[in-house]
């Protein structure tokens, strides 16, 4: 099962990068892959995936030392202070960036390790009040203020889309976020770079892919429903 909607989704992927003149190798297909059993990981990891997103730390470091060590881990849950020194030396990126405080932290333990972390600012672009990350409005002063910090390298902007029923519904935010990655590309700042852009889940990649996605994030999709019945504020990637 798993294999065949790894297959349905980049096939997915490929035609929406068709309708949009875009190339299917610049999106890359993240595998949400919390609350699933390593076995499950495995499946996803024979057929081919690689990149694999958790939201709690605890979870990936298990699956981290469980796991083949060329899978690249993706944090895109709410990161908590005290808990990145568990996981600066096994991501490949941090998706979740939303405070001075929070980088000051990834930038402390960076150092402390001798890395250089690959992080995303978590832009709430519909402003809900369940969501984490900052406004549209907010983002190039947080992004100016923590560019300046060691240790950390700045590769652009995720957002998390309202739960739709028509994924049509969310081509707005999209939109919205693409332009504001343009905006602050404009600026110039040092340390950053706005290469990618982290947006889309099961119910709407598609419509992501059309408006410039370069991560997507599936796990509904891929590994089908969720082990827990989970509230709308829970979704980081489904």
């Amino acid at each position: 099962m798993i294999k065949d909607n790894i297959i349905q989704v980049e096939n997915n992927i490929k035609n929406a990068c068709k309708r949009a003149g875009r190339k299917p190798e610049d999106v890359t297909l993240i595998a949400v892959s919390k609350t699933k059993p390593v076995s499950m990981l495995t499946q996803a990891y024979e057929s081919g995936c690689r990149h694999f997103g958790e939201n709690k730390v605890q979870e990936l470091v298990e699956k981290y030392e469980a796991m083949p060590k060329d899978i690249k881990w993706h944090m895109i849950g709410h990161l908590q202070r005290n808990k990145v020194k568990y996981i600066v030396d096994k991501v490949y990126l941090i998706h979740s960036v939303d405070s001075v405080r929070l980088a000051e932290e990834i930038s402390k333990e960076a150092l402390k390790k001798q890395l250089k972390v690959s992080v995303l600012v978590e832009v709430n672009v519909a402003e809900e009040e369940s969501k984490f990350g900052i406004s549209t409005k907010e983002a190039a002063d947080l992004i100016t203020e923590i560019s300046k910090f060691p240790g950390i390298s700045i590769k652009g902007l995720m957002t998390i889309a309202p739960y739709v029923e028509n994924a049509e519904e969310n081509r707005q935010y999209f939109m919205r976020l693409r332009q504001l990655s343009v905006d602050i590309m404009n600026k110039n700042i040092d340390n950053v770079s706005m290469d990618i852009l982290s947006m889309g889940m099961t119910g709407d990649y598609q419509t992501a892919v059309e408006e410039g996605a370069s991560y997507v994030r599936v796990g509904t999709g891929i590994f089908g429903e969720r082990e827990y019945s989970h509230s709308q504020a829970d979704r980081i990637g489904d």
